[in-house]
């Protein structure tokens, strides 16, 4: 039986063009790896991680060069962007009117009051939302001090005071992320958080590590609290090419059946009965598919006896062995073609899928038999 999801109701807010919370879809972001005044370089970024679905884009603001770079930066994208600011509320002030469509200030490093209230009120003028970011390594001292270190506790404490605080001053856009570099903290912040609180929450594991460990521990955080119906937007932190976060964001989304986008690959982990380059096949039939978006699953099996039958829910799979390919669809075999036109042969398959995409499902694998 498919998982059954039951979101928490938040309040909605947006993000440029892109709704947050309030049962909007759940969004999939990333942040650029560039120096953010290299325009040219951060808008080639931005455009691939769109191209790979990315739907809000973080850029880092460490100095005023870097503030001032987002009014040409935002002339050359299509998505929103949100201003990362550290340590001083002016360089989210000047974010702010350079164009940026947020704003995320870290709540244990951004300083007084009297400069929040400065932040607040040129994100009010702007008209633009704010993201309250607490990550488990820079909590306030007097909340290091009370929980005797760091705890999910206190980062929940940390991202409701300057919630409040935010309320207090008639500021009421906000999200709120409260991340740790391990799961179980992670878990147990977020949902400690969801219970106390009805604001739009962005969901991570914040320096989730290396394609390897990153990936397992953004799936088990990230996965478990969108199962648990907690999180209205998501990024996944990787050591890697920020593209790599997006399609990890959105196998997660897939896996829960939450959304779907572009092609789904099932294939087999290969065993002695495979004799042709499994590996090579999938790495290039999934390169080329990279920017696709229709939802298509696809099978690539190393066995024409059984590759068929155990995965007869796809709705089109190739095969091969002993020089032969086969193309089958939902686990009927419908044509056979040379072995060494496998990849081919598929991605003619998935371009006739998405021609036909609103009645695929139900007539794609009735066009070979007639022809």
């Amino acid at each position: 039986m498919p998982l059954s999801v039951s979101r928490k109701k938040t309040r909605r807010i947006t993000v440029g063009s892109v709704a947050v919370g309030g049962g909007a879809p759940i969004s999939v972001q990333s942040m650029t790896n560039t120096k953010t005044d290299d325009v040219t370089a951060t808008v080639g970024q931005i455009k691939q991680l769109a191209q790979a679905g990315c739907e809000i884009v973080r850029v880092a603001v460490p100095d005023r060069s870097a503030a001032d770079a987002i009014t040409r930066i935002k002339k050359q994208i299509t998505i929103p962007l949100v201003a990362d600011v550290h340590f001083d509320h002016r360089l989210a002030i000047a974010s702010a009117r350079s164009g940026a469509d947020g704003l995320r200030f870290n709540p244990g490093n951004i300083g007084s009051r009297r400069h929040i209230k400065a932040l607040v009120d040129c994100a009010r003028d702007h008209r633009i939302p704010i993201r309250i970011g607490v990550n488990a390594g820079s909590l306030e001292k007097d909340i290091l001090d009370a929980h005797k270190g760091v705890t999910a506790a206190g980062m929940v404490q940390s991202a409701l005071r300057h919630a409040t605080l935010l309320q207090e001053l008639d500021f009421h856009d906000i999200k709120i992320s409260i991340k740790a570099s391990d799961v179980p903290r992670t878990l147990e912040a977020y949902r400690l958080l969801s219970q106390k609180t009805d604001l739009p929450l962005h969901v991570g594991v914040t320096e989730a590590g290396s394609l390897y460990s990153g990936i397992v521990k953004s799936a088990l955080g990230i996965g478990t609290l969108l199962a648990e119906g907690i999180g209205d937007t998501l990024r996944v932190s990787l050591t890697r090419d920020p593209v790599e976060e997006i399609r990890v964001g959105y196998e997660i989304l897939r896996a829960l059946d939450i959304r779907h986008r572009g092609p789904e690959i099932i294939s087999c982990p290969t065993c002695g009965r495979c004799d042709i380059p499994l590996f090579d096949i999938v790495d290039k039939v999934e390169k080329a598919l990279m920017t696709r978006t229709t939802p298509v699953k696809l099978a690539i099996m190393g066995c024409v006896v059984n590759g068929p039958g155990e995965a007869r829910e796809a709705d089109i799979g190739v095969a091969g062995g002993c020089g032969v390919g086969i193309l089958f669809k939902k686990g009927k075999v419908v044509k056979k073609f040379p072995e060494d036109r496998l990849v081919e042969v598929v991605l003619e398959a998935v371009d006739e899928f998405e021609r036909y995409a609103e009645t695929a499902r139900t007539t794609f694998s009735e066009t070979d038999r007639k022809s």
